[in-house]
Parts: structure tokens; C-alpha cells; sequence
């Protein structure tokens, strides 16, 4: 195992298309519900906890070796709005791409070729994870730190938020993501024997809710 991988595959500058995406900040930020760094930290600790837990726990179960197709049924499951449904699977395509690029491997083939209009992302990227040759944990650091990472740089731009501030939430939620890189791997590890029914379904309606309202917006700066 290469470590060196999973800075590659968590750098936000892979091109898996991630930089078009807010994880729900655009709308949090028109609602009011992010105004500075105390509500975004507050917004990335609800996320890294609900969302975030179950995109690391399916991405750490696909690098340990579960059906992709069974985790990809199981991502639509904990799913529940078209508009998410819509943006996993369009950022499943992209990553991938990358993917396939950077760490070609036939269980990514096979994958593509099931799920031509793409896969959910984190399945996508714990596979990816699989094919550098890391762990279930480091697919699980990736998935869990992308969903932070993702509305904190979507803050500096709709802000105008201080890099520096939107980094140091990013460092006060490290112990978080810890906890919740490890909550996934064990989930995976369980899913082997048990199925997908043993992965985390941590649901957060409010951001159901306004993904759809943001998928409607005819103007927009994030396609989410």
C-alpha cells in the first residue's frame, strides 16, 4: 500500500469534478443558515455526521470488497431525492474518468460497464481506493474529509470567507473525522458478513430538502 495514493485521491485538485459541487452550502448560505465560519463549522459538523458518515462507510465498504452493484443499490436507498440521486451519480462519472486514468483496474471496467450513466460517487471512490491499494479506512478518510472540504471552499467564494478560517474549521473537525472514518471502516468490515443493511443510513432532511430547491434555482454559481 501505497499511503502516497490517498493524498492523491483526497486532493482537492484530482479531477473528479468535486470543485463544481457545495455539498449544500450555496443554498445553506442563501438561507442564512451559513453566515461566517461558527455556522459553517456548524454545517460541516451536521454534514460529516449524517451524509458525510454514509458516503465514508459505502466508499470503505466498496475498497473492502463488497459487490459495487449491491453498494450502489444501497446508495440509492439512503438517497432518498432525485437531485442527490442526480449529483451522485454524476460525480461518480467523473471520478471515474480519473480513476480509470490514474489507477486502471478491471473491477473499475466492470463497473463502468454496468453503470454507463455512472455509479454513486462514494462507491465509485472507495473502488478507486481499492485500486491504489488502500485500505478501507483511507477510502473512508477520503469520503468523510471530501464532504467537508467540499462546502468549505464553497464558503470562501460565496462569502468571500477568509481561506484561513475556512481552513481552521477544517482542522477543528479532524478529531470528528477520525471518529467517523473509523465508525465506516467498522461498518464495512460488518457489511461483509452482514450485507449492505449494516452500513450507517443517517438521514439529514433539511439538506434533502433544499437540494431540491437548489436544482431549481435557474441561476446558480455550484450545480449543488
Amino acid at each position: 500500500m501505497s499511503r502516497a495514493a490517498l493524498l492523491v485521491l483526497a486532493d482537492g485538485r484530482f479531477p473528479a469534478g468535486g470543485h463544481a459541487h457545495s455539498g449544500g452550502a450555496e443554498a445553506a448560505v442563501t438561507a442564512g443558515r451559513i453566515t461566517d465560519a461558527v455556522s459553517l463549522e456548524a454545517f460541516c459538523r451536521g454534514r460529516l455526521h449524517t451524509a458525510g458518515l454514509v458516503a465514508a462507510a459505502l466508499a470503505a465498504a466498496a475498497a473492502a470488497g463488497c459487490d459495487p452493484l449491491e453498494l450502489d443499490e444501497a446508495a440509492d436507498a439512503r438517497t432518498p431525492v432525485p437531485a442527490l440521486r442526480h449529483t451522485a451519480r454524476r460525480l461518480g462519472r467523473q471520478m471515474m474518468r480519473a480513476a480509470r486514468a490514474t489507477w486502471p483496474s478491471a473491477e473499475l471496467d466492470a463497473l463502468a460497464a454496468a453503470r454507463p450513466r455512472g455509479a454513486h460517487q462514494p462507491v465509485v471512490l472507495g473502488l478507486a481506493a481499492r485500486s491504489a491499494g488502500l485500505a478501507p479506512l483511507d477510502a473512508a478518510y477520503a469520503a468523510a474529509y471530501e464532504n467537508l472540504s467540499g462546502p468549505a471552499t464553497a464558503a470562501v467564494r460565496l462569502l468571500s470567507l477568509d481561506p484561513f478560517d475556512a481552513t481552521a474549521v477544517l482542522a477543528r473537525l479532524a478529531a470528528p473525522l477520525d471518529r467517523i472514518a473509523e465508525q465506516a471502516a467498522d461498518a464495512a468490515g460488518r457489511a461483509l458478513k452482514e450485507g449492505t443493511g449494516a452500513l450507517p443510513a443517517a438521514s439529514a432532511p433539511l439538506l434533502d430538502i433544499t437540494a431540491e430547491q437548489h436544482a431549481a434555482w435557474p441561476v446558480r454559481l455550484f450545480a449543488s
